[in-house]
């Protein structure tokens, strides 16, 4: 008799990007090409959401790479002088 053997599906996480008053909007588009791979026309849409919604969805990953995604941006942010905070959420 063989054990019952399954692979569980890793969980999902949501990177989110919060809008703030002071970050440029080119630079939030500059973000979302650079660390989420997103094209000019793409990125220039979910900033667009991010602007009017207060949030938006940059990209879904498994835990580890939405942690490092969500602390890259957070750090390169900083480094540039923008206060634009990214958080990771769970999937639903």
């Amino acid at each position: 008799v063989r054990p019952d053997q399954r692979t569980k599906t890793p969980s999902f996480y949501k990177v989110l990007i919060h809008n703030d008053d002071f970050t440029p909007r080119d630079f939030v588009v500059h973000v979302l090409q650079r660390f989420f791979k997103k094209d000019e026309t793409a990125a220039t849409q979910l900033m667009l959401q991010i602007h009017h919604k207060g949030v938006g969805v940059a990209g879904v990953y498994t835990f580890e790479i939405a942690g490092t995604k969500a602390y890259q941006v957070n750090e390169y942010s900083k480094q540039n002088g923008y206060p634009l905070r990214t958080t990771v959420e769970k999937d639903t």
